[in-house]
């Protein structure tokens, strides 16, 4: 392993143990005691989901208590308005205009964070622990500047270590820190798990079959996520060294599952913003809007599905360009046996990736809400379903494809160097 890699490593591990530190900051003026005491009772439901997105941040009500998710929310709302707008389009094309872009989201995280961050501290003033004691210490105004200030503060720091980590460190750095936060979670739900096989509360049958399914579950991902159509491709100008007239085959290798991790990370976020702003209200229908978007009931999977479904496709088509695939093509004399090249080989290529995206939306929705559904049944009271699962997997391969594409660069690069 060469010296840069292990460098960029360093830098990731150091930068996620910085948001791990981040985690245990408390809001000024907040009792945390009576903050963990109510998340106590709510492991299942919306704020279980939210909290493990956050690496268990909200139960402490930590500075980055909202997460990366503000700026993920940011980020779906320009990515759509750049598919209909195509000004903005064009902007995110040009390497000046990505500048302005990125600027555009950041400032909208701001937004969306200080709108989450009241919504936050104003839910706050009606809880209450077990004593009576009020979970806010100081004034109310004094204390919705104070949160709302340091949560933003929390979320544009976290906003700027993905950026880092994406830049100097090994893989996305806003999928690390969601992957961060989840694996956290982990040992206090293996613990949990312990202790209701010891009280009797859940059998050891039953823990056998959540591992079961979990294993399961990450098989699937694996072999999907691994899972890509071959297109063969023939180029004319090109000859094997053995023999002249036998043409090279290459090939245009199409994922089943062509926007990876993404549509689950901004369904998840897309119905958290909803469920922060809702769940401040003590108004009769909120409640019962913020109770149907609730992770147990099966509405939020339903529609956990559809926007999965939904945005499997969008950012495939962002992605996957079919019309600059078959230009390249034509440029270096290369086409698919049996196609014409041009606008035949284009409408061969989007018909493919289409098919192959309807698969891999319907696996997406799947993995994100039927193992959850499944674990709901057995009785399980934490939050840790297929989204979680799928997030981690995808991720945690993701990070490994990249780790050796640096170790294969730094081979190239010395046999560049010694003229090989």
């Amino acid at each position: 392993m060469n010296k840069n890699l292990v460098n960029k490593i360093l830098i990731t591990i150091g930068f996620l143990f910085i948001y791990r530190l981040l985690a245990y900051v408390p809001v000024p003026g907040v009792d945390t005691a009576v903050i963990a005491s109510f998340f106590d009772s709510h492991q299942s439901d919306a704020l279980g989901l939210f909290n493990m997105f956050s690496g268990n941040a909200v139960e402490r009500l930590s500075i980055i208590s909202l997460g990366i998710m503000p700026y993920i929310t940011a980020s779906i709302i320009m990515e759509l308005l750049a598919a209909t707008f195509p000004t903005l389009g064009q902007m995110k094309k040009e390497r000046d205009g990505m500048v302005k872009y990125m600027q555009i989201i950041r400032y909208a995280t701001i937004v969306i964070t200080v709108i989450q961050a009241v919504g936050v501290s104003v839910g706050l003033q009606s809880l209450t622990g077990p004593n009576g004691n009020s979970a806010i210490l100081v004034e109310l105004n004094t204390f919705i500047l104070l949160s709302a200030l340091s949560m933003l503060a929390g979320t544009m720091l976290l906003m700027w270590i993905g950026e880092q980590i994406t830049q100097k460190g090994i893989g996305n750095g806003i999928s690390l820190i969601i992957f961060a936060g989840i694996v956290s979670a982990i040992p206090s739900a293996i613990g949990q798990s312990v202790t209701m096989v010891n009280t009797g509360a859940m059998s050891f049958i039953t823990i056998l079959a959540i591992l079961a399914l979990i294993f399961a579950t990450v098989a699937i991902i694996i072999y999907v996520e691994l899972g890509e159509r071959r297109i063969p491709i023939t180029y004319a100008k090109k000859t094997m060294l053995q023999n002249q007239n036998k043409r090279i085959m290459n090939y245009i290798p199409i994922k089943v599952n062509l926007a990876g991790v993404i549509p689950v990370i901004f369904a998840s976020a897309i119905l958290m913003f909803p469920m922060t702003i809702l769940s401040s209200s003590t108004n009769p229908t909120v409640q019962g809007i913020a109770d149907l978007l609730n992770p147990n009931s099966y509405f939020f999977n339903f529609l956990t599905f559809l926007f999965v479904v939904f945005f499997a496709f969008f950012y495939a088509s962002i992605t996957f360009n079919a019309k600059d695939i078959s230009e390249n093509l034509k440029r270096q004399g290369g086409f698919i046996p049996g196609i014409r090249t041009g606008n035949a080989t284009m409408e061969f290529l989007n018909e493919t990736a289409s098919r192959l995206t309807f698969t891999g939306a319907l696996y997406l929705g799947l993995v994100a809400t039927l193992p959850f559904m499944i674990i709901k049944g057995m009785g399980v009271p934490f939050f840790f379903g297929g989204t979680a699962v799928l997030i981690v997997v995808q991720v945690a391969l993701d990070t490994m494809r990249k780790v050796e594409a640096q170790i294969y660069m730094s081979k190239y690069q010395t046999l560049s160097a010694v003229g090989l």
